[in-house]
């Protein structure tokens, strides 16, 4: 997101310089932020927004967080957000849904209609000591999965599960192993299989998104997530050597002497830093295990398990066999290096003509002139579910572009996972703490779902499990994330 709107205010005893953010990669903008005690006030613009009462009766919404930098000692903080919605406001055609744990809101369409969402103001009441602060405010789009039964397993795809249904039953009383097949372990009712209703992030994890990250991170913890070190020169690429895998994460200020953090730019094509064309909205690839559940812990997400990912892309709709996350059996590759792909690295970049099934899948190479592509780069404002490439609900390439990280059913480690949230907050050293997800110095309990702009057809299945069981904590040219609530 790029900066703006930036001044001081004073207000209440707290000094407050404010950072209105503007974020294209993700299609979510906010601007126009003010301060006022303890509210903060902003302008919210998202496209292709929807709330329905026909299959499957979801909407979409955008997780709104907000995180704050003490001037003095320079670290970022989570700011809570108060549990009470009549301490929110929302301009039409927004309404704000608190949750519980304050560490952040939903915002979404209050009732039934669809379109792009311009320049709704919304206030927030925030929840911190008085002081000092920097403030950004992050917003993440998001697809609501309601409470219902599904459908697990096609009777054909590698290690699938049994072809059985996960209903209110399963989600009280676990699954056997034996009951559930595909050489897992047996899940327990505290497991979340993906009937309770949750929400999921509609695209992958954006380069952008990851930049934004970053740049809230001490440099301790930059070094964690990053391939080269934040202080190296002007125009190190962040996540490899050079401009690889279409990943365009540099650095624009390095940083200095352990301590003080580096300032990441997107810059996919050299010249002018955080240019239209330098790929801000590209899937971010090159994610460890430790850099997808740092990033969650961070927003206040989760990891998503493998059960919620075949939720996520059957729905509510019966098994198909052989099918893919959009529903069909069809499937076309494409990459970018292929005719048809159009405005490359930039925020409307796409694939034309609109086809079933398109997907980026199946290069077989590790040749580093070959990346993910945008996300979300097969929808329009009028494209179907077959051409977008969408789950059931809404969430854009859960097949190709990056493998994604979820938790396994496929050993203990896996189901020992209870759905515990991010806390907004990771460790000193840039790790994800939270005591009930798998580690992420190991990665046991974790495997990929989706397939890949590399791998072949098979592994973009829905109910593919070939890779569940596969353990790498590293980074991986092919791997990028995203993350549930």
């Amino acid at each position: 997101m790029k900066t703006k709107n930036y001044f001081s205010k004073f207000a209440v005893a707290l000094l407050f310089l404010v950072f209105g953010l503007a974020a294209k990669a993700n299609n979510v903008t906010v601007t126009g932020t003010t301060v006022v005690g303890s509210n903060v006030t902003f302008n919210i613009s998202w496209d292709n927004s929807w709330n329905a009462n026909v299959a499957p009766a979801n909407w979409d919404a955008v997780w709104v967080f907000i995180k704050f930098q003490d001037c003095n000692t320079r670290l970022w903080a989570h700011a809570g957000l108060s549990a009470v919605a009549g301490d929110h406001s929302a301009a039409s055609p927004l309404q704000v849904d608190t949750v519980t744990d304050g560490k952040g809101v939903f915002l979404r369409r209050s009732s039934i209609g669809g379109g792009n969402i311009s320049n709704v103001s919304v206030t927030l009441k925030m929840s911190i000591p008085a002081g000092t602060y920097n403030y950004k405010v992050f917003g993440i789009e998001m697809v609501n999965v309601p409470q219902g039964a599904f459908d697990l397993g096609d009777g054909i795809s590698a290690s699938t599960y049994n072809s059985i249904s996960v209903s209110a039953s399963s989600q009280s009383g676990g699954l056997t192993s034996a009951l559930i097949g595909g050489s897992s372990a047996a899940v327990p009712a505290t497991f979340p299989m993906g009937y309770n209703s949750f929400y999921a992030m509609k695209y992958e994890i954006s380069q952008q998104q990851y930049v934004e990250f970053l740049n809230a991170l001490t440099y301790d913890q930059q070094s964690a997530h990053t391939f080269n070190d934040p202080i190296s020169v002007v125009g190190t690429y962040a996540m490899f050597n050079g401009f690889s895998y279409r990943n365009g994460i540099r650095i624009s200020v390095p940083g200095n002497n352990g301590a003080i953090p580096a300032v990441f730019v997107c810059d996919a094509t050299p010249g002018v830093e955080d240019n239209n064309d330098d790929g801000q909205g590209t899937a971010c690839t090159g994610l460890s295990y430790s850099d997808v559940a740092a990033y969650l812990d961070w927003s206040a997400l989760r990891p998503m398990t493998e059960m919620e990912f075949e939720k996520l892309a059957r729905g509510t709709a019966p098994r198909l066999a052989n099918e893919y996350p959009w529903g069909t059996i069809d499937i076309l590759a494409v990459n970018n290096l292929i005719t048809g792909l159009v405005n490359d690295l930039l925020p409307n970049e796409t694939y034309t003509p609109a086809t079933n099934g398109a997907c980026a899948y199946g290069i077989g190479t590790s040749n580093a002139i070959y990346g993910p592509l945008k996300v979300g780069v097969f929808a329009t404002g009028t494209s179907g579910r077959g051409s977008s490439g969408a789950g059931y609900y809404g969430c854009m390439e859960l097949g190709g572009n990056c493998a994604e990280r979820v938790i396994t059913t496929a050993n203990t480690s896996g189901t020992a996972f209870n759905g515990t949230l991010g806390d907004g907050t990771i460790s000193a050293l840039g790790l994800a703490n939270q005591a009930t997800w798998p580690s992420p110095i190991t990665a046991i309990g974790i495997g990929f779902k989706g397939g890949d702009y590399v791998n072949p057809a098979l592994r973009v299945r829905t109910s593919d499990r070939a890779n569940v069981i596969t353990v790498d904590p590293n980074r991986n040219f092919n791997y990028g994330g995203r993350g549930v609530r």
